[in-house]
């Protein structure tokens, strides 16, 4: 066997019980019985003790070293393998499973804090995963900023300034955006009425199917936090339920179809290898959100889906299909993030990441995270934060430890844009085939376009291969202010 053949069966195991890793995280979030915390965190601490020892192994360094690519694809291998390589020795083992069994830990003060409306409990833990992500942080940066390296992990090549001036350049067509929305005359009712879970997670199921998601390689349960989980042959998603508001379940399914949708259309032949995997959270983020807004939350999909509810629900509190278009987009200043229209979604992102830059640089401590977060939310969105779970308690990601991901929400949905706009251009008959709840034809435009590909280009080079053009924010704003202006009447 040669160098590369080599690295390649290494490879395949890390990458195999990388996956039993994930599989562990999406029990302890949908079906672990909750006094199994403590277990489940040294479970998760002696996964990733094995999996650095792997990942750090002296013999990679020896095979890269030795590899001779055949292919592009080959060569684009060797590249991934020697990132992760250089990345993970740079972070002593001891740090690597500390912080896999505190980050299990805090996912379980976290929820409970949320449901007890408790930040007190919460914040002590906080603290302490804040400190071995600033290690962490300082281990992989090597005298770079500490946010970038954390940034990296979720979208390779990307900065906080590059990040910082995309924001400071949508921040004032949002905001303007918003007030003529909020100051419109014509405001849309909202959706009244008691819609029972059994009745929700049926038409969760037939949303998923109608865009294409493979019940064979997959299932759906309920989540604190909808997350999708795993890949190749095995791609799960989560979703949740509020009885008066069926909205939450069913868009927050077709999100997660569109990332486990993204695993699953990747090249077979990558399974195992690098190449097998989202390149990059924005990439992944930009399924997510086309699937569930641009598709979902267009006018041709949501008057099939006014006509399934309608018949599901016995009769709905909206009188016709553009009526109910218009409040499955309803503005409305809400606290929570996952529930968020498309007008005000990346101005939470924003706030998140000011916030977690701040913590991550010492400018902010933990203690005073509640009333700083309350005070930008109220500078931002113009309403007091009435409760800690609808404020600095509703998101799991720093509990979990990923700080540098909020941003790559945002870049999602810059990514949508430009992708939408493609599509479009490709598809002039799309919109016909999604008043029938066929989302075929853009669900097989983005997987010939985009999915199949996995981890082979770089996130940038991926979206521009797709789109055929340079990526701006431009296509995303464009459409936010033609959709809603129409909505509203402005």
């Amino acid at each position: 066997m040669s160098a590369f053949d080599d690295l390649l069966a290494f490879q395949r195991q890390t990458e195999a019980l990388s996956s039993v890793a994930e599989r562990l995280g999406w029990d302890q979030e949908t079906v672990m019985p909750r006094g199994a915390t403590e277990q489940r965190s040294e479970e998760m601490a002696a996964m990733e003790s094995v999996l650095h020892e792997r990942r750090t192994d002296p013999r990679i360094g020896e095979w890269l070293d030795q590899a001779v690519p055949e292919d592009d694809e080959d060569a684009r291998i060797i590249e991934l393998i020697a990132r992760d390589f250089r990345r993970a020795s740079r972070i002593p083992a001891r740090l690597a499973t500390e912080l896999a069994r505190q980050t299990s830990l805090a996912q379980g003060v976290w929820a409970e804090a949320r449901a007890k409306d408790a930040p007190e409990e919460f914040l002590p833990v906080l603290g302490d995963i804040l400190m071995l992500k600033r290690e962490e942080a300082a281990a992989l940066a090597d005298g770079g900023d500490l946010y970038d390296a954390l940034l990296d992990d979720y979208e390779p090549g990307a900065t906080q300034a590059q990040i910082a001036r995309l924001f400071d350049a949508m921040r004032p067509r949002l905001v303007a955006l918003r007030e003529d929305v909020l100051g419109a005359d014509h405001q849309p009712e909202p959706l009244t009425g008691h819609f029972p879970q059994e009745t929700q997670l049926r038409l969760a199921r037939t949303c998923a199917t109608a865009f294409g998601y493979d019940w064979t390689r997959g299932r759906m349960d309920i989540a604190v936090h909808p997350f999708s989980s795993g890949r190749w042959q095995d791609s799960r998603i989560t979703t949740r339920v509020v009885e008066t508001d069926p909205f939450n379940c069913l868009y927050s399914t077709i999100h997660e179809v569109g990332h486990s949708s993204y695993e699953l259309g990747i090249d077979p032949d990558y399974a195992f290898t690098p190449l097998g995997r989202g390149v990059s959270m924005g990439a992944h983020e930009s399924q997510s959100r086309i699937y569930e807004n641009q598709i979902g939350r267009g006018r041709a999909f949501t008057g099939w889906l006014y006509q399934r509810m309608s018949d599901a629900f016995g009769g709905l509190s909206l009188p016709d299909a553009d009526a109910f278009h218009a409040t499955v987009n309803r503005v409305t200043p809400g606290f929570i993030r996952t529930e968020s229209d498309e007008v005000q979604y990346n101005l939470h992102i924003m706030l998140r990441f000011d916030l977690e830059r701040d913590l991550i640089a010492g400018r902010l401590d933990t203690r005073d995270l509640v009333e700083a977060w309350n005070t930008r939310f109220l500078n931002d969105f113009g309403v007091a934060v009435d409760r800690p779970a609808n404020g600095v308690l509703q998101d799991v990601h720093w509990a979990v430890g990923l700080f540098g991901y909020f941003p790559t929400y945002a870049l999602g949905n810059v990514y949508a844009g430009c992708l939408n706009a493609a599509m479009r251009a490709a598809v002039p008959d799309l919109d016909a085939a999604l008043a029938r709840g066929e989302a075929d034809p853009a669900v097989e435009w983005l997987r010939e376009t985009m999915q199949r590909h996995g981890g082979l280009y770089p996130p940038r080079d991926l979206i521009e291969r797709a789109t055929g053009a340079e990526i701006s924010e431009a296509p995303l704003l464009d459409y936010l202010e033609e959709k809603f202006s129409g909505i509203y009447r402005l």
